[in-house]
């Protein structure tokens, strides 16, 4: 893909613990090609190990806890090309690690939960993604993350997330403002679906060239949800400020995704020989065995690669 910028493109990808961050990052890399891909995650910058962490009575959610300088002066290097030695946080033992020799690629993905915290932390990024999936959606994912990869027992998964909501509502949730895109997945309303079936919703504000959705609807059925699985409308954040609204339903046809996604690859036909690779999701939590795809976060995936690539072609909002 033609690449016309003289640094690699930082995209970021905050949200809570659990929000779906890495699955949303491992897609975005395959679609840009994991060769061209450096990922690193913003939650290696832990100052503290588990036990002291306890001990200060602090959470890995507190930006005290966090070597916050240092991440900033590491994306800024990134941003220029330059090598770093990146922190490494084992999540299994709760136990820093040696550091770890990382040279950025075309793309860098940083994901975790406080990469938008301060204004030099947000200058380096060339897109940024916030993950903002209903609650009780995000207490599951976390629930059996926790459980089944990170050896946690249930009953401390539960303390955790209560000790932790205050911190959420101090220092994740208002990063929410500065990202370009706002992703919502959520079940179809009166069900309880798995997940392979969700909503999603994505708030698309103008501080970045997003795509023309607008041969995907008839003209009959624009602006508003239709029989199609799929909406289009403008709205107003919470701010006020006007929004694009892109909803996509759990239920969307095959060949209705099928029309979005071809309309996404034409825009990024370099990437295009991974397109059988987005859109799979660990569903051994409660929807069935072994790994499944799913149409809204194939979608969403695309959309993010979309505006990578757009911006390593140096086009921005204007």
């Amino acid at each position: 893909m033609p690449k016309r910028v003289d640094h690699p493109i930082i995209l970021g990808i905050v949200g809570d613990s659990a929000s779906g961050k890495t699955t949303l990052s491992n897609g975005v890399a395959q679609i840009l090609g994991e060769d061209r891909c450096t990922v690193i995650c913003i939650d290696d910058y832990h100052a503290l190990d588990r036990a002291e962490r306890n001990t200060a009575c602090l959470s890995p959610l507190d930006p005290r806890a966090n070597y916050m300088d240092i991440l900033e002066q590491h994306l800024r290097l990134l941003r220029e090309g330059q090598p770093i030695l990146k922190p490494q946080y084992n999540h299994v033992y709760g136990t820093l690690e040696r550091p770890l020799y990382v040279e950025p690629k075309d793309f860098v993905i940083a994901e975790g939960l406080l990469g938008y915290t301060t204004r030099a932390m947000r200058d380096c990024y060339d897109v940024k993604i916030y993950l903002d999936p209903i609650e009780d959606l995000r207490v599951k994912w976390k629930l059996h993350r926790d459980t089944t990869q990170r050896g946690y027992r249930l009953e401390d998964v539960v303390q955790a997330l209560e000790r932790r909501k205050k911190d959420s509502a101090l220092y994740i949730h208002p990063q929410r403002t500065f990202a370009d895109i706002v992703i919502r997945f959520q079940r179809p309303e009166g069900a309880n679906g798995s997940d392979t079936h969700l909503d999603v919703r994505h708030l698309l504000r103008p501080t970045l060239p997003h795509p023309d959705f607008t041969p995907l609807f008839d003209s009959a059925h624009f602006n508003g949800i239709n029989d199609t699985g799929l909406s289009f409308e403008l709205a107003r954040d919470s701010d006020g400020k006007p929004v694009d609204v892109l909803e996509i339903r759990g239920d969307i046809s095959d060949s209705r995704a099928e029309r979005i996604e071809n309309l996404l690859w034409d825009l990024i036909p370099e990437a295009g020989h991974m397109r059988d690779q987005i859109g799979r999701i660990d569903v051994a939590n409660g929807a069935g065995p072994g790994v499944k795809t799913s149409h809204p976060l194939a979608l969403t995936q695309l959309l993010v690669g979309y505006h990578a690539v757009k911006a390593a072609m140096g086009i921005r909002a204007y």
